[in-house]
């Protein structure tokens, strides 16, 4: 746990607790908020048969880091998880999403 405390410049057990937290808060809510999102969309598993898995994992990706940054928020780790989102964005070639300071 230290050299995760390190990695990710955390210095107490609890804030590295609250950050697990928070993952999986998010992992469950993203998977959750799909459902009816897709529904919304009109993209339902009886139209799109095999494809409707890739689809919904697409869709996911945005709300999952919509919503890690904003239960991140919630839980006071904001700060964490933006650049958390940053980082992940640049390294996914997405780094022109943010401006450089």
């Amino acid at each position: 746990m230290e050299k995760l405390k390190k990695r990710w410049g955390i210095e107490t057990n609890l804030q590295l607790t609250i950050i697990f937290i928070v993952f999986a808060i998010t992992g469950s809510a993203s998977a959750w908020v799909s459902k009816p999102f897709c529904f919304w969309l009109g993209i339902v598993k009886e139209d799109l048969g095999y494809l409707f898995t890739p689809i919904r994992l697409l869709l996911i990706f945005p709300l999952y880091q919509v919503l890690l940054v904003a239960i991140g928020l919630i839980f006071g780790q904001f700060k964490f998880f933006w650049a958390f989102e940053k980082k992940m964005l640049k390294r996914m070639g997405l780094g022109f999403l943010f401006k450089e300071q």
